[in-house]
This record gives structure tokens, C-alpha cells and sequence, in this order.
């Protein structure tokens, strides 16, 4: 199967019924290509040779015949696929300055929020694209090192262990594939990305907010300004190529923070999360 996903065609290859399942339901909706056609990374993902085929039977990813992950067992195939996209992008792409984090957008401004786990940054993101925000990212932020505006991935959402939940009680209307339990990561699901959201895969958007989010339980919804040095500093120690690009990387990241308004944001509820990333695009403050 060959999947466009933003700027990148990736060929995925497996025998394995999960996967076949989690793409037919997660990608529906993107523009694909013909088998022969060129990619920009093949990844297979596939049971080993040898005894592990049968005996507790696991699950590889290689990718141009390297495998740079340790086998995992047959159940986590799917979540593996995704990994396995991150990888290829985040280790083999340096035409961008890539971030970790998730970018939304609306109005044509985006949104860049960095974070560690457990910050709760991506059940925050999936809680906006289910509120009138667009997904461009959950996992990398794609900033163009000539006009410095932040090209869409727009894959499924990656959501763990109690978010799972609390996003599908949030909105009843949210589209998951089957669970992975006892990952790294611990419960694993992938939210699929709204059908007009796909539609919209090409459009990048111009940075205008960087927004380091931390769920505090009980905390009322609360944004801080936040020093644009220390941001930049941040932001840098969350890329994967910022020392690679050197002065490209340098200034590319300078510009975005220079046009930036950067906050530090506390909350518990989504809709008050919500409400207060709204009167951001409307020039009010929470």
C-alpha cells in the first residue's frame, strides 16, 4: 500500500492482519499511489524468520533492509507501523527544521506545542481538531527552511493509556482503531484525522503562537508569558536536525520564535482549554 501523507509517499508492506485493519480504517481517506510508484520511504513490517515466527511470535520493521528497532511481539504491529513512519521522517528528512511537538491551526495561524509525555499535549490536540482546529501535526512539527510556514503531516493521533477514554467521551463522533496494550508507551490507540481535514493536507500555515502545555489536575485553564529566549532554547533541545542544519536551523528557528507569541499553559478541562486557545485567534487573553 502506498499512503501520501503531507509531503512524504510511504510504501508499507505486511502480512499481518492489524495493520491491514489500522490503515484501511486510519487512511481511508488520503491520497495513495500505485505500488510502483517512487517513495519517499519503504517500510516493511512483518514477522521474523526463525522461531519467533511461532513461539511467541513477534513483529519486525525494516526499512530499506536496516532494521533499527529490536523486534516486538505480533500484537503491537500496528502502533509499530506508526513508529516506524516517525522514525523515517524524524532521522531522514533535513529539508526541514523538524520539531517534536504538535501543531494545530485555524484562521491560518498555527499553533506549535512542545512537550514531554505526560504533558497531555495530544489529547489537548485531538480535543482542538475536534473543535473547529486543524490537525498539521501530532508527533513533528515540518518548518520550511525558505518561508519559515509549517507544512501539514496530518497523521492519526497517538493516544495512551487514560486519554483514550477521555477523548472518546469528549467526542462521541471520534473514530479509534483497536487498542494495544502493554506497549513501552502502555495502552496505545490512533484517532483518525477528520475526512476535511485531509482534504486541507497541502496547506501549510504560518506560525504564531509556541505553547508549552502541562495538565495540572484541578488547574483552571491559564496561559503565561514565557521569555522568547527561553523558548528558543527549548524548542531547540526538541529538535531532531536543529545541530544538523546549523545556521539554516539557527535562523529558521529565530524567525519562527521572533514572530511568535509564547506561553507557558496550565489546564485540567478541555473545554476551558479550548475556550481560551479561541480568544487567542479572536487577540484576547485568558
Amino acid at each position: 500500500m502506498v499512503i501520501c501523507s503531507g509531503p512524504f509517499k510511504f510504501r508499507i508492506t505486511s502480512s499481518i492482519e492489524s495493520v491491514a485493519r489500522g490503515l484501511r480504517l486510519l487512511y481511508a481517506d488520503y491520497p495513495t499511489g500505485d505500488l510502483g510508484d517512487f517513495v519517499d520511504f519503504n517500510i516493511a513490517i512483518d514477522r521474523p524468520v526463525g522461531i519467533r515466527r511461532w513461539w511467541r511470535p513477534q513483529v519486525s520493521f525494516s526499512f530499506n533492509g536496516i532494521h533499527p528497532f529490536l523486534p516486538l511481539p505480533v500484537g503491537h504491529a500496528y502502533p509499530l507501523v506508526e513508529w516506524a513512519m516517525n522514525w523515517c521522517i524524524s532521522t531522514q528528512v533535513n529539508h526541514y527544521l523538524m520539531l517534536h511537538a504538535a501543531v494545530v491551526e485555524r484562521d491560518g495561524c498555527a499553533m506549535i506545542m512542545p512537550a514531554p509525555p505526560g504533558s497531555g499535549k495530544s489529547t489537548l490536540c485531538a480535543a482542538l481538531i475536534s473543535r473547529g482546529w486543524r490537525l498539521l501535526s501530532d508527533e513533528l512539527a515540518l518548518i520550511s527552511l525558505t518561508d519559515h510556514l509549517i507544512t501539514p503531516l496530518g497523521r492519526p493521533i497517538s493516544l495512551k493509556n487514560q486519554s483514550i477514554d477521555i477523548i472518546k467521551r469528549f467526542e462521541s463522533d471520534a473514530v479509534f482503531n483497536e487498542v494495544t496494550h502493554d506497549t513501552s508507551k502502555g495502552s496505545v490507540s490512533h484517532m483518525r484525522v477528520p475526512k476535511l481535514q485531509i482534504k486541507r493536507i497541502q496547506d501549510s500555515a504560518k506560525p504564531c503562537w509556541v505553547v508549552f502545555p502541562q495538565y495540572v489536575p484541578n488547574a483552571l485553564a491559564k496561559l503565561t508569558d514565557r521569555s522568547k529566549a527561553n523558548s528558543t532554547l527549548e524548542l531547540a533541545r526538541n529538535s531532531f536536525n536543529y545541530m544538523v542544519l546549523g545556521l539554516s536551523g539557527f535562523e529558521t528557528l529565530t524567525d519562527v520564535i521572533s514572530q511568535c507569541e509564547c506561553y507557558d499553559f496550565r489546564f485540567s478541562n478541555l473545554e476551558d482549554a479550548i475556550a481560551v486557545f479561541d480568544n487567542l485567534v479572536t487577540g484576547q487573553r485568558a
